[in-house]
């Protein structure tokens, strides 16, 4: 499905009915937003993960500005701004009141975006295998200790040059240590829509990814926020888990970083993740009672 935004025609997708049958009775189940990473992908590699949430949610899948299926775009408007008034735009014109916004990786940038420029729009924020601003040596490092030289020296060509090459070797090298466990779906890579555009875009100096720094930003949060973090994630290490939730509001924030994990813990340890998510999702509910 599309709906039109700012002169940007965004592809989204819908898990779940919003009203659940109950008796003589029609409950309203919260929507949780789900942001994908990348930038330069689309949403599918969520998919069929967060579909198991539809018992409890109704799931909105959104390919952000540029990305996935939400092509042609204006490259001008491929800003963190934008992509961060795009999830509220969303929500308004398709009536969702106090969503929760789940993003993962560059998707997390985006949530955090959306978090400080509208703060008090959603009902809770999950902020996933993300970062408030890249330390690249930190991330070189995590990918030397993983791959040794090879890898570290994949992932200083493609996040500084990004040829075709880089893009080749670094998904040869550098992303099978992303996580620690296979896709319970082998065929995600194989659904998923890249676009090198956006990511030399966003990435290349003086690429937006260089520049952002959401940490003095982050008081301005009005909903929970639960930050999630794999203690084996080369892309974006634990240190940068624990930083966000230092600069958010303190009764606002929790942390969880996951031993084992890479980058994704929804991913590496689905049986501790989706009891967690669930929990903090009933939680919300039961504030907001």
């Amino acid at each position: 499905m599309f709906i039109q935004l700012q002169q940007q025609r965004l592809f989204f997708d819908v898990i779940g009915e919003k009203l659940r049958i109950d008796g003589p009775r029609l409950v309203e189940k919260p929507t949780l937003v789900a942001l994908h990473g990348g930038p330069g992908l689309d949403h599918t590699r969520f998919r069929p993960d967060f579909d198991a949430l539809a018992d409890i949610a109704q799931i909105v899948f959104v390919d952000h500005r540029g990305n996935g299926r939400s092509q042609p775009s204006d490259p001008s408007t491929w800003t963190l701004d934008r992509w961060g008034d795009d999830v509220r735009d969303l929500c308004n014109a398709l009536g969702i009141v106090k969503p929760i916004v789940f993003g993962h990786s560059f998707g997390g940038m985006v949530a955090q975006s959306y978090l400080t420029r509208h703060p008090g729009h959603a009902a809770g924020v999950v902020l996933s295998s993300t970062a408030a601003h890249m330390d690249f040596a930190s991330m070189y490092e995590a990918f030397e200790r993983k791959g040794g030289t090879p890898a570290r020296d994949a992932a200083e060509r493609f996040w500084t040059r990004m040829s075709d090459e880089d893009f080749q070797d670094y998904a040869r090298l550098c992303l099978p240590l992303y996580c620690t466990r296979p896709p319970l779906d082998a065929h995600q890579a194989a659904r998923a829509i890249l676009s090198g555009d956006v990511i030399r875009h966003f990435t290349l100096s003086p690429g937006e990814i260089r520049q952002m720094d959401f940490r003095p930003r982050l008081q301005a949060a009005r909903c929970p926020v639960l930050v999630l973090g794999g203690m084996e994630d080369p892309a974006t290490p634990p240190a940068c888990s624990r930083e966000i939730a230092a600069h958010l509001p303190r009764h606002l924030a929790e942390l969880r970083l996951f031993e084992g994990c890479g980058h994704g813990v929804y991913r590496d340890d689905p049986e501790h993740f989706w009891p967690l998510l669930r929990e903090w999702i009933a939680r919300l509910g039961s504030a907001a009672a």
